[in-house]
């Protein structure tokens, strides 16, 4: 049989009905094998999620995005506003990561790996379904009036939903602030730190909106990369699919009657249940094909893998396929457009590997002061500079000094002739360089200036020396 030609379940979203309201998904409890390797690779993922921004690594944060301070930590290497081009790589690199997994896999991304996901489906849905029960009984308190039992039920679960949305906004301030300092506002208690309080406020709200009232929209409406499977996917794409050849056959699904053979009447493996719709955190019907709304959690394929054995029928009626597996009995087959991403995936990264091993942990800028022209001093001309020193590294520099390299000149800095940057830090200032005209040979002359920490030199930098251009 041929795909459905009846696509008007494509107008509308599965989370609003026919007068445009809100529709709650009341999903039923998913069990299976999926869903057992799903909670195992769920709390991984939350244990390293909330884990991150405590580890630390060479005394750097493991993840850290300090937008206020420009200063970002990823795997435990910082990155300051000089590396940003190797955060924007960072992030391209993970964005065609994520297209070319969704070109061979389709959104199983949103499935087992998004937080939104994880989150909702493997702690707020069970802890809601160990407060109110399972599909049914949810529905049931749901058009309950409010007496005593739903008040308790409803009052319990909003206030846990609280506190873990608290919790979860702890978290996200760690990434964004540092969990040092994070655990030093709480040692000083909310009343020195009000700001920071009403910051943690808004993030709870927010969180405590998404999981208790927002929930699947955010994948349906908010997240864009829903509608990115429409450009990504192809009928070559593995997805959580329905057979619709199997479960269609010559004259469609119907419901199971364990008298007859279902092969000499010509009917589907598909009996009707619509369990697979009940299961189904967004509430979409998996046997109209691919749609926006299905995030590969597979909950599906648990549920009808169960009714096929209850019924005796072979299991996979719904299965991670490809529509041409499906259709055409075509096995997998790595693309000419998979190997395109690929290929440049692979130049990325290797990119990413040169540049990191060509950054220094130490950075020194010298600049000419703007506006600034040479001076005659005798027999030599004087620049004025502003320098500036980044220390990437968990070492302070308290020797700090220059030197000039394959030319004699004075080089004298403005204040200390010792300088001390902290780690982590950055100290800048103005320095003097002075040098025999007779040594210049064009009226923009290069310097190499040497950065030494007591004897060890930690960097090389270079500057422009202007002087005139002839001397008489």
């Amino acid at each position: 049989m041929s795909k459905l030609a009846d696509e008007t379940f494509r107008d509308s979203i599965g989370t609003i009905d026919n007068e445009g309201k809100r529709k709650f998904i009341y999903p039923k409890k998913p069990s299976g094998k999926f869903y057992n390797y799903r909670k195992a690779l769920s709390y991984v993922l939350l244990l390293i999620l909330v884990a991150n921004p405590f580890i630390k690594v060479n005394g750097n944060q493991f993840m850290m995005f300090n937008i206020l301070e420009r200063r970002f930590n990823i795997f435990g290497f910082p990155f300051w506003p000089q590396d940003f081009y190797l955060f924007v790589l960072f992030m391209i690199i993970g964005v065609v990561f994520v297209i070319l997994f969704t070109v061979i896999f389709g959104r199983i991304f949103c499935g087992w790996i998004c937080p939104q996901t994880i989150f909702l489906e493997m702690v707020f849905r069970r802890i809601e379904f160990w407060i109110e029960g399972d599909r049914g009984a949810q529905m049931r308190l749901a058009k309950q009036e409010w007496n005593a039992e739903k008040i308790r039920k409803k009052g319990l679960k909003w206030f846990v939903f609280f506190l873990i949305s608290f919790g979860i906004a702890n978290v996200f301030l760690a990434y964004l602030i540092g969990s040092d300092e994070l655990i030093a506002m709480i040692e000083d208690g909310p009343a020195a730190h009000i700001s920071t309080l009403i910051a943690m406020s808004i993030f709870t709200a927010v969180f405590y909106f998404v999981f208790v009232w927002f929930r699947e929209q955010v994948c349906i409406i908010a997240c864009p990369y829903g509608r990115l499977q429409g450009v990504l996917l192809d009928n070559k794409s593995i997805n959580v699919a329905y057979d619709f050849v199997r479960g269609e056959k010559e004259t469609g699904r119907a419901k199971f009657n364990k008298k007859e053979d279902r092969a000499l009447t010509g009917k589907g493996d598909c009996i009707d249940c619509r369990q697979c719709v009940n299961v189904c955190p967004t509430g979409i019907d998996i046997r109209n094909g691919t749609q926006l709304e299905c995030v590969n959690c597979t909950a599906c394929i648990d549920e009808c893998d169960t009714i096929m054995e209850s019924v005796g029928l072979p299991k996979g009626l719904i299965r991670y396929a490809s529509e041409d597996e499906i259709e055409k009995k075509a096995p997998f087959k790595f693309t000419t457009r998979m190997k395109g991403y690929t290929a440049v995936l692979s130049i990325l990264i290797a990119m990413l590997i040169g540049l990191l091993f060509l950054r220094t942990d130490v950075e020194a800028l010298i600049l000419r002061l703007p506006g600034q022209l040479y001076q005659h001093k005798g027999e030599n001309i004087s620049n004025v500079f502003t320098y500036k020193i980044i220390n990437k590294t968990n070492d302070d520099f308290d020797k700090l000094h220059f030197k000039l390299k394959d030319i004699k000149g004075e080089l004298k800095v403005v204040g200390k002739q010792i300088l001390q940057v902290p780690k982590q830090g950055m100290s800048s200032g103005t320095l003097f360089i002075e040098i025999n005209k007779y040594l210049l040979e064009s009226d923009k002359t290069k310097l190499k200036i040497e950065v030494y920490n007591g004897d060890k030199k930690i960097e090389t930098t270079t500057t422009s020396f202007l002087s005139p251009r002839s001397f008489d």
